[in-house]
């Protein structure tokens, strides 16, 4: 179980927090709208009502013990940029933050963000993935130009068996996990035996291109 702060209770952080709780981590949500707080306190083990923009706030919280700490301020770019200033003078662990735009993003990451987060945009490119590509069920992209992707085997891939396929081989992608529907089964790092059935739904990584030569299959 881990220990995790979220700043900014719009949708975005609503719904981690919802999302953090439901999974069994302590989760602090801070915001300076009561409105905000009374909406998201049956969800979250802490809900404080502050102005995340205030260093000796941030200190008091003791936002330097969390495990992570997420910065949902991104429509407030000069409150995201100096909370998360403050976090890092702080000592706060590890730091993610929400950001509108790339600019914003390169500042974030200048003083000292771990990790920057771009939701609209990421939700956009998985949402244009999956509905360009009929058998594509869910995409994530992973560094550039690799993704991981849920696939409805393409009609090559039934029958055969993945020593068979040999896929890591002849197309550069390797099958991580498979969920079988009929029966109800996950089968994780399958053995070159497995034999693909039409009801199964393979979740592969590899490089984009090569993804997209598999799915043509």
């Amino acid at each position: 179980m881990k220990q995790f702060a979220v700043i900014g209770l719009g949708s975005f952080g609503y719904y981690l927090c919802k999302q953090l709780s439901e999974r069994g981590h302590q989760v602090m949500a801070v915001d300076r709208s009561p409105a905000k707080i009374e909406s998201v306190q049956h969800l979250v083990e802490k809900a404080v009502l502050a102005d995340a923009v205030d260093k000796e706030t941030l200190s008091k919280l003791g936002m330097a013990d969390m495990d992570l700490v997420i910065v949902c301020l991104g429509d407030e770019i000069d409150s995201s940029i100096l909370t998360t200033l403050y976090l890092k003078e702080l000592g706060a662990k590890e730091i993610w933050v929400k950001a509108m735009t790339e600019d914003h993003g390169k500042v974030l990451h200048l003083i000292g963000a771990s990790n920057v987060i771009f939701p609209e945009r990421d939700m956009a490119e998985r949402v244009a993935y999956t509905v360009s590509h009929s058998n594509v069920l869910e995409h994530i992209p992973l560094a550039a130009g690799h993704s991981i992707i849920e696939l409805a085997p393409p009609s090559g891939l039934i029958g055969r068996t993945l020593g068979e396929l040999d896929l890591p081989r002849r197309y550069g992608v390797m099958v991580l996990v498979i969920k079988e529907l009929v029966p109800e089964n996950v089968v994780t790092m399958p053995s070159g035996s497995y034999r693909i059935k039409d009801s199964d739904v393979l979740v592969i990584t590899g490089r984009d291109r090569d993804l997209k030569r598999l799915q043509a299959l």
